[in-house]
């Protein structure tokens, strides 16, 4: 039986924040970003710069011998581990959980500087590390979304034995029939269109129009493929373009620099359970070029009847069909 989540919690605070910016064309002044989350709020020094995680789960007792699962954000003009909010609060009940803010969003480090999926695949690598030292050393399970899915499989390509799963939620990288082949960590990226962005007087007033609460709720809209979207994630998306340096990643991310051109050589690599599942409503459903995963053992590719963030609408669908793929693992596996 399915059930729709609408978590609204910050919207007030959001409508305060923004609510000059929509009456008068600017910007009102940025106030403090609030928890996306519940349980801890932590922060990270990495080598990807400083990054912000939330930690929730069981009590400490009943979690110590449970895996660890973690949950890794999309990309795009307001992303931020809200977007993982139905997962983190489902599984926070059952076992522990982490949400990470990619370099660039949220709470991370949102400084000036190249923004590159290795430095997103470095974060995630950190983060992993950080969830062994706190839970001690195994692997985890991971689930990521859209863009954030190619930083996770090319981490788990890179050191496939700190993962025991991963779960690739509406991924990048599948549109139409062509391969992705390019030299390794090379990207799709337009550097004329990222100094085009950037070097203008329009830089902040650019970031500032395609950020107003009306735009993120129009490319809401397509990604939902529906007017239904959640309106929690609306207004905390709106929130977090508030922050000092929201812009900097967006632009790397408008300009192609965070898709990796050899990604479908990355996605066949993958050598251990990879758990797939996209919509089939809005602007994201050409998965075409899944059919060169399909065939390959270790995938298990669903299609549910949504927009781009199932676990959104079909949240008991959705984790149903998640379990039974952890569970079928364990017992390929015989892990506990």
């Amino acid at each position: 039986m399915s059930r729709t989540i609408t978590s609204q919690p910050s919207i007030q605070f959001a409508q305060a924040v923004t609510g000059a910016a929509d009456k008068t064309g600017t910007q009102a002044p940025p106030s403090p970003l609030p928890s996306a989350l519940s349980g801890e709020r932590r922060t990270l020094d990495s080598k990807a710069g400083q990054l912000c995680y939330y930690q929730g789960g069981p009590a400490q007792s009943e979690a110590q011998h449970t895996v660890p699962l973690l949950l890794i954000h999309s990309v795009n003009a307001a992303g931020s581990a809200y977007e993982m909010k139905p997962l983190y609060d489902h599984y926070s009940r059952l076992r522990p959980v982490f949400a990470l803010d990619l370099p660039g969003f949220g709470g991370s480090d949102r400084s000036d500087r190249p923004y590159t999926p290795r430095l997103m695949t470095d974060a995630v690598h950190a983060m992993v590390q950080e969830i062994r030292r706190l839970m001690g050393d195994g692997p985890i399970d991971a689930i990521a979304l859209s863009l954030g899915s190619e930083f996770l499989a090319r981490a788990a390509a890179e050191s496939a034995d700190d993962f025991r799963t991963v779960a690739l939620v509406s991924p990048t990288g599948f549109r139409g029939t062509g391969r992705l082949d390019g030299p390794p960590e090379s990207t799709r990226g337009m550097p004329w269109l990222h100094t085009l962005l950037t070097r203008g007087p329009w830089n902040q007033g650019l970031f500032n129009a395609l950020t107003k609460r009306s735009v993120i709720r129009y490319f809401l809209n397509k990604a939902w493929g529906s007017r239904r979207i959640d309106l929690g994630l609306l207004e905390y998306s709106v929130a977090t373009t508030r922050q000092p340096g929201a812009q900097h990643a967006p632009y790397h991310f408008l300009a192609g620099n965070l898709f990796s051109k050899d990604i479908t050589r990355v996605y066949e690599s993958l050598t251990l359970p990879v758990f797939m599942c996209h919509g089939e409503r809005g602007d994201f459903v050409d998965y075409r070029g899944k059919a060169a995963v399909e065939r390959l053992p270790n995938w298990q590719v669903e299609e549910l009847p949504t927009g781009a963030l199932p676990f959104y609408e079909l949240p008991d669908e959705f984790t149903q069909k998640y379990d039974a793929f952890v569970e079928k693992t364990l017992g390929t596996t015989g892990e506990a």
